[in-house]
């Protein structure tokens, strides 16, 4: 019934489309928010949660986690079923807003990303995150967001970011889409005064951080080329590259699977995690693993209207790249 209302236009207690996949029921327990709105900057747009585990005791590894939207919509409120995610695997997980179009334009939500990694720098280990353990993540214009983050270093210079990134794992992410061919992309890059310096793929050097990159196969947003194309340089490059392409899934299907809910249909956040361990996340030991539910022989009538909130949170996205 929950689900159901959330789709109804108008339901006065739906406030986002996400809404089903955050309710208590649908995400992980022994985790806790244990920041909830911090400023990291003035302006409304500048505010971080921070989720961890419920059981804390040495300092844990961190994930700066940056949502999608086509950098025109998003709210960190949408994505707690992410932070709950990664905090019952042990992470101190992050998630900021950031000014969007028309607000700003490129570089602006990169700026806020910077300054708000900015903040996990000074103050997350007063949450029990590790700063030196520091890995970024994102999905669609949010993995843009991380990858650019780890590329170009100016960024993270213009607020005094020093950290060592130790991995970046994008979900679903555009790497290589100029000429901007569509709207939104021209509306969040058209002013740009070099547009090739906006693309990922042309940033890499062999000093980049180890990168997850996963995409579904069907995506009508991002095709997979994009992925394949950006993995191929990186790896031309020396940059260790995992890549993961879930077959027959499309844009918005990765990121929702990262949550308890709809877990069963991939293995992204195991993926995910056991990148982020390869590259240093629990050094002393293994990582808390929930326990990823098996697909159930018949669909719950209750789970079953999640497919159409998904095929419409697919159509509120115009395609990035041709």
């Amino acid at each position: 019934m929950i689900l159901l209302a959330a789709l109804l236009p108008g339901a006065a207690h739906a406030v986002s489309m996400m809404d089903p996949f955050n309710i208590p029921a649908a995400m992980d327990g022994g985790t806790a928010r244990v920041g909830e709105g911090i400023a990291y900057a003035d302006g409304p747009r500048h505010k971080l949660d921070v989720y961890a585990p419920e059981q804390r005791g040495a300092p844990a590894p961190v994930v700066f986690f940056i949502y999608g939207g086509g950098w025109s919509r998003g709210d960190r409120a949408d994505y707690q079923f992410v932070g709950r995610a990664l905090a019952s695997r042990g992470f101190v997980a992050v998630i900021a807003d950031y000014r969007l179009v028309p607000e700003v334009r490129y570089p602006g939500f990169l700026e806020d990303s910077a300054n708000a990694l900015r903040w996990v720098q000074d103050n997350i280990a007063a949450y029990g995150g590790d700063p030196n353990r520091l890995f970024l993540a994102g999905h669609s214009a949010g993995a843009y967001n991380a990858v650019m983050l780890a590329l170009d270093p100016s960024f993270r210079r213009e607020y005094g970011v020093t950290l060592p990134i130790l991995g970046v794992a994008a979900l679903s992410g555009p790497y290589d889409f100029y000429p901007f061919e569509y709207f939104e992309v021209q509306e969040a890059f058209g002013q740009a005064p070099s547009p090739e310096g906006t693309q990922p793929i042309n940033l890499i050097t062999a000093e980049a951080p180890p990168m997850y990159l996963a995409t579904g196969t069907s995506d009508p947003i991002v095709r997979m080329q994009n992925t394949e194309r950006f993995a191929d340089r990186l790896r031309a490059q020396g940059v260790w590259v995992t890549t993961q392409y879930y077959e027959g899934f499309g844009h918005m299907e990765p990121v929702i699977a990262m949550g308890a809910l709809w877990r069963w249909r991939m293995p992204v956040l195991d993926d995910m995690v056991s990148f982020f361990q390869r590259f240093g996340a629990f050094p002393s030991g293994v990582p808390y693993l929930a326990v990823a539910p098996d697909a159930p022989e018949m669909l719950p009538d209750s789970i079953a209207p999640t497919d159409e909130i998904i095929r419409r949170l697919n159509e509120m996205f115009q395609p990035i790249e041709e």
